[in-house]
């Protein structure tokens, strides 16, 4: 068989063999050019996502109960994404490690109550933001902490029937500052409802058309009661 192939003629042997090599060139170039476009640092905007705890946990296909077994208020930080006005980074490069230390976990605990969330949102979302885990969890403390969340969602001890308009109006009105173009409610397949709110790197309320035309488009939403 190996007399049979030097018989090929030079042109006709070598495309084939090369095609996989042009393939694996053409597969590098494109990973090159992803990762480039997700540089830490490079973004324009942050979303502030807070999730309705007793959804994640009534609904969630794994909760966890660090999260779950506790006396949470309704509305948890989910993270605090990096964001371009079309898409969003993700796991990008950076000097900074990817495993958290557990002080700096323990140290979230308060505002991010599952440590396993708190260390997939810094590899996934926080790490884009070019920070110290430090510095991107003091700044998710301020985003928090920036945010008002409206009396009817403070002390909820019967199920709230709504619609993804009045959820917004009322963080609008809470919120001064706050357009109806910078918020939006998510509800996925789950049931897991959220609300994603646009800030500017300085944790200024901003617009966002992106993410608002994501909302939600159900009828009604329900969010269950605090346990």
């Amino acid at each position: 068989m190996a007399r049979l192939w030097q018989l090929v003629p030079l042109h006709q042997a070598v495309k084939p063999a090369l095609l996989p090599v042009r393939l694996l060139i053409l597969a590098f170039l494109a990973s090159g050019a992803a990762s480039a476009a997700d540089r830490a640092g490079d973004f324009d905007f942050y979303v502030l996502s807070l999730t309705w705890s007793p959804s994640y946990c009534d609904n969630a296909r794994r909760p966890d109960p660090r999260q779950c077994n506790l006396d949470i208020p309704g509305f948890v930080v989910h993270g605090l994404w990096p964001q371009y006005e079309r898409g969003y980074p993700e796991y990008c490069d950076s000097s900074f490690p990817r495993r958290l230390p557990s002080s700096t976990i323990s140290g979230i605990a308060d505002v991010i109550p599952s440590p396993g969330a708190a260390q997939y949102q810094w590899e996934k979302h926080g790490i884009c933001s070019g920070l110290r885990p430090q510095s991107y969890f003091s700044l998710v403390r301020q985003a928090a902490r920036k945010v008002v969340i409206p009396k009817p969602y403070l002390d909820v001890r019967s199920d709230i029937q709504s619609q993804a308009r009045a959820i917004e109006g009322d963080f609008i009105a809470a919120n001064p500052g706050m357009s109806d173009r910078g918020i939006a409610i998510s509800c996925d397949r789950d049931g897991v409802i959220e609300v994603r709110i646009c800030l500017t790197k300085r944790l200024d309320f901003r617009r966002c058309e992106e993410v608002d035309r994501r909302s939600c488009r159900l009828p009604k939403i329900e969010l269950p009661a605090v346990d």
